[in-house]
């Protein structure tokens, strides 16, 4: 109810007090002329002393998005990010893509051209740009990859709307939001009376649980007449707590765990029951299979599956509506949270196994524990030769940080064709000590490094890529940010010359073809770059390195950077493609 009595804001103001309400910490911002009453209304609660999300200022969307994201992996906590009308949501939306197959919740918020021509209300079009920026449908842009949209209609449902975007995002499976509003949207006045908050505890979002005890008592009564059980993974470890109690369950039932292409780090690497990263020969042998939080679970075409093995899938998105095609195998098909569900199925196979049981899977784990000592001696052999001049071993590169580094440590994975080399010669153990990538949009890690960094400042952070994927990450954003915000991170660059993805799947479609006979295969990248001048230009320190002899002392020196407050590019030429 309106009463005069009554302070009134704008609409603005209540926006940015339903973004404290709903946990935002921080807003990711790329501003434009769309922003000015929300930029009035922060300057006001600076002033008035009040409670807002804290601005992280990003030279480009790329990286305001990624690093939203990696707040969010951090903390559990979806972040805010605010970009320019469709210009800004278009610069955005392969982030968005990456968010959306990582099921990351992030509310990404946009204004819109302003809908006033002359001068009717507060906010109308006083720029060209005003004129230029209003597609007939802005959401578009990023539909795909968004589990909701929403233009703010009027500042009255300012805290309402906010509320409802927090809610999708987060409930099971997580993901992005969008949110517009238009210039005199914002600016309208409201009084006090007349808004009204939506508190998570009456409003939240909705979670998957556990499962049937029937069901769980279908899966242990494979398991315990299974005499190859297989588990295959990806995001299960988005929730740390999972990574423990899979190494449990598969330690009691002696069941080989593959990561194909891990987002999270499922399991430690160290555990006798990891089974490397690729299924092709397991899967061919398996009489039980566990799919738990995945996607991609192998690659039909090359690594054919048995007819004969009995599958579970147990995923917080089993149904994965958001795949036109999607046709893995699945006898039992279970959406829910795999943590709740393991544990119930660990707990049915403790009550039911018997001694012969706990016999066969321990000699299980000791023949999985041989297998892994002969994958470690093979990497260990792979990282034995340094490399050339001009063409460093990447094997023996990686070898080298994974030894500078501490268990602790976060690496993000963005090699592309050497992230194999990078899983195989960097182990990691703890919980939240490695991201990869869920999408297809190239550049994630570098904002990424930067919003894990924020969440856990205590934590070293180490994004690892290609040369490729160093352009695609925008690294001027990036390092921007970082000195801007203090934000020390590692970059290591894998520079094979070019895009080796590329060439490897034309080899691979046209192996004798006539790209192979001319040796042309539209990848190569410019030569002679020297990425390490891009870090100094931000005031970070950088290296370029091509003798193998030079690798260790580089690392180190960047390492010490990175300790000491600074952020690092180590610059490598690594065997070329």
């Amino acid at each position: 109810m309106d009463s005069s009595n009554e302070a009134r804001h704008s609409a603005a103001h209540y926006f940015l007090e339903g973004l404290t309400e709903i946990g935002c910490d921080y807003l990711f911002c790329n501003f434009g002329t769309d922003h000015a009453p929300l930029i009035e209304a922060m300057a006001s609660f600076k002033r008035d002393g009040r409670k807002a999300p804290a601005t992280i200022l990003c030279p480009h969307e790329i990286t305001a998005v990624h690093m939203a994201a990696g707040y969010t992996i951090a903390t559990g906590r979806g972040q805010g990010v605010v970009v320019h009308v469709d210009a800004g949501t278009a610069n955005s939306a392969m982030a968005l893509h990456n968010l959306s197959r990582g099921r990351i919740p992030v509310l990404l918020m946009a204004g819109r051209a302003p809908f006033t021509t002359r001068g009717e209300l507060l906010g109308t079009r006083d720029n060209y740009v005003h004129f230029v920026q209003e597609p007939f449908d802005q959401a578009s842009i990023v539909r795909p990859y968004t589990k909701w949209e929403y233009n703010l209609p009027s500042g009255v449902v300012a805290k309402e709307a906010l509320r409802r975007a927090h809610t999708v995002m987060h409930s099971d499976p997580k993901g992005p939001v969008y949110m517009t509003f238009p210039r005199e949207t914002l600016t309208e006045l409201w009084s006090e009376g007349q808004i009204r908050s939506y508190p998570r505890e009456r409003f939240g979002p909705a979670s998957v649980g556990a499962v049937d005890a029937q069901s769980i008592d279908a899966i242990a009564t494979r398991l315990l007449a299974a005499e190859r059980p297989l588990l295959i993974t990806a995001y299960a470890g988005r929730n740390p707590d999972s990574v423990a109690r899979l190494d449990e369950l598969a330690r009691f039932a002696g069941i080989r765990v593959i990561e194909f292409s891990p987002i999270h780090l499922n399991l430690p690497h160290d555990s006798p029951c990891h089974g490397g990263f690729m299924p092709a020969k397991a899967l061919a042998d398996a009489d039980v299979g566990l799919l738990v939080d995945v996607d991609v679970l192998w690659i039909p075409s090359d690594m054919p599956d048995n007819s004969a093995t009995w599958w579970a899938h147990i995923d917080v998105d089993a149904e994965k509506r958001n795949f036109p095609m999607w046709t893995f195998p699945g006898n039992l098909r279970l959406p829910g949270d795999s943590h709740r569900i393991l544990a119930d199925l660990l707990a049915a196979l403790k009550v039911r196994a018997d001694a012969g049981f706990k016999t066969r899977a321990a000699e299980r784990v000791k023949r999985l524990a041989e297998e892994g000592k002969a994958r470690h001696e093979q990497a260990a052999k792979a990282a034995a030769a340094p490399g050339t001049l001009g063409q460093i071993n990447p094997h023996y590169l990686c070898a080298a940080l994974a030894k500078a580094l501490k268990p602790s440590d976060i690496v993000l994975n963005e090699a592309i064709r050497n992230g194999g080399i990078v899983a195989q010669q960097m182990p990691r153990t703890e919980p939240g000590t490695l991201v990869g990538l869920a999408g297809g949009g190239l550049g994630f890690s570098g904002g990424m490094a930067l919003g894990l960094k924020l969440a856990m400042p205590e934590r070293t952070v180490v994004q690892i890529v290609g040369d490729g994927t160093f352009y695609f990450s925008n690294p001027q954003s990036t390092l921007a940010v970082s000195r801007h915000y203090k934000l020390p991170v590692l970059t290591v660059v894998l520079d094979n010359s070019g895009w080796a993805a590329v060439k490897e799947a034309t080899l691979r479609v046209y192996p004798d073809g006539e790209a192979k006979a001319g040796s042309e295969f539209g990848a190569t990248l410019a030569p002679d770059m020297d990425f390490s001048k891009v870090a100094e230009a931000a005031g970070a320190h950088g290296e370029l390195v091509s003798d193998p002899a030079a690798v260790e002392d580089a690392i180190a020196r960047c390492l010490d950077a990175v300790r000491s407050g600074r952020s690092a590019v180590l610059h490598a030429k690594v065997t070329k493609l």
